[in-house]
């Protein structure tokens, strides 16, 4: 296992550095410039904040000093907040957009995975009919669809909940089912087709032939084969937490990493979109190992390979 994590880690490297990459010259071939909405600006300040944080400078040589900062860890000032390093707004934002995370992944494996289970153990009765129509609903209608319903119901019409802000715990519940509850339908649908391939297995029949209720069937026998696929889902699925609160974190105005991303987007902040992908991809990275030391340790029949 530390030879597979350890083999893991080192091809991290060339992971990230690729990403760097395409994303320094990408972000670099848009449209406009980071001081391109400072109107007030003088052509003369203007070639001064240039010069001060390099842009004067060739392509090329822009891209080595990057990299060389970014071997000592500094992912350098944010353009948009000079006073602020990068490396300050993800560790002051980043966890709010965790907290909103972890909210998400508990609604979805708590409604996703007993609507699963439920609609495994009767098959093509009203029990599996009605879960298995509310995932596919859950599957259809997208987050940015989601949200502002969310809102319109429970903020302004009812009043239950704040339009915005990451205050008390009443502002993390609309937030947290818009982004959980799409991975919720597809945790239920995951859930409930691997829970129908362990409950058809012999052993289940000489469970059940014993006397054995449905809840031990279950907890005891079936659940931990019948979880592999949900397991193997987790790692792009908590991926798609962390960076899917972008949109969420916009429409609830929720000062988390991805609202400051896609602040940087518009101000063509090059730092911070920089600093941010590469810090999400390398949390990707490290989600989808710890998915498979747990795969591993759930299946015997694979192997750290």
């Amino acid at each position: 296992m530390l030879r597979f994590i350890a083999g893991r880690l080192l091809q991290m490297i060339p992971v990230l550095l690729v990403i760097a990459t395409l994303t320094f010259f990408m972000i670099r071939l848009a449209p406009g410039g980071p001081f391109d909405t400072e109107r007030t600006a003088s052509p003369e300040i203007r070639k001064s904040a240039e010069a001060y944080y390099g842009l004067n400078k060739p392509l090329g040589a822009q891209y080595l000093d990057y990299l060389r900062n970014l071997l000592h860890g500094d992912l350098g000032p944010s353009w948009k907040y000079p006073s602020r390093t990068v490396n300050e707004l993800i560790a002051e934002s980043f966890p709010i957009s965790a907290e909103l995370a972890f909210w998400s992944l508990l609604i979805a494996l708590t409604f996703g995975l007993s609507a699963g289970i439920v609609a495994a153990l009767r098959p093509n009765t009203w029990t599996d009919y009605v879960p298995s129509s509310l995932a596919m609903v859950g599957i259809s209608v997208p987050t940015f669809v989601l949200g502002p319903l969310l809102v319109l119901v429970f903020a302004l019409k009812l009043g239950y909940a704040r339009v915005s802000g990451w205050n008390d715990w009443t502002d993390r519940v609309l937030p947290a089912l818009t982004l959980g509850a799409l991975y919720a339908a597809y945790v239920a649908r995951l859930t409930r087709g691997g829970m129908l391939e362990v409950l058809s297995q012999d052993f289940i029949r000489t469970a059940r032939a014993k006397g054995a209720s449905d809840f031990v069937i279950v907890t005891k026998h079936a659940l931990r084969g019948g979880l592999l696929p949900v397991v193997s889902y987790l790692g792009p699925a908590v991926a798609g937490l962390v960076t899917g609160s972008f949109v969420v974190e916009t429409i609830f105005q929720i000062p988390g990493l991805g609202r400051y991303f896609v602040n940087a987007a518009f101000n063509r902040d090059y730092t911070m979109v920089l600093g941010a992908v590469l810090f999400y991809a390398a949390l990707i990275v490290l989600f989808n190992l710890l998915v498979d030391i747990v795969l591993v340790w759930m299946n015997p029949r694979q192997k750290f390979e």
